[in-house]
């Protein structure tokens, strides 16, 4: 058997793991550098909402270890999707979030809601999304 047969005989193995539509979820590791890089200035290292911003800001930031517990233990995910993405936007930021344009747009990924529902998102924000969730308290 060649070697170009045996591509044939694998290449079809791995085409279900990328089917159109398949839901991808976040990367957490990109995203706490997504974080570190863009957020953390307000929010802090530690997400507790005491970046070094913190006095500069007419509304304080959010401690983002504590979304699910001030939201009767369920991660709010479509609110904080939006947030992120500029659809619900916060006033403390002097425009929609993020406050650094474009750069949380791009390929577009699927994440699934509490009720089942995909929601569509960039993948830096769904990579951020997957680091949130990690911090939790």
């Amino acid at each position: 058997m060649t070697r170009w047969s045996w591509i044939f005989l694998i290449v079809p193995l791995a085409g279900p793991a990328f089917a159109e539509g398949e839901v991808v979820p976040g990367d957490a590791v990109t995203g706490e550098a997504l974080y570190r890089a863009h957020c953390a200035v307000c929010h802090g290292i530690e997400a507790t909402g005491h970046g070094p911003m913190v006095t500069a800001l007419t509304v304080q930031p959010s401690d983002l270890t504590t979304l699910v517990a001030r939201h009767g233990g369920e991660f709010p995910l479509e609110r904080v999707t939006s947030r992120i993405d500029g659809r619900d936007p916060l006033v403390a930021h002097g425009s929609a979030m993020p406050v650094y344009g474009n750069f949380f747009e791009g390929h577009d990924v699927a994440l699934k809601t509490e009720t089942g529902q995909p929601l569509m998102t960039s993948q830096p924000i769904a990579d951020l999304v997957a680091w949130l969730r990690t911090i939790q308290k």
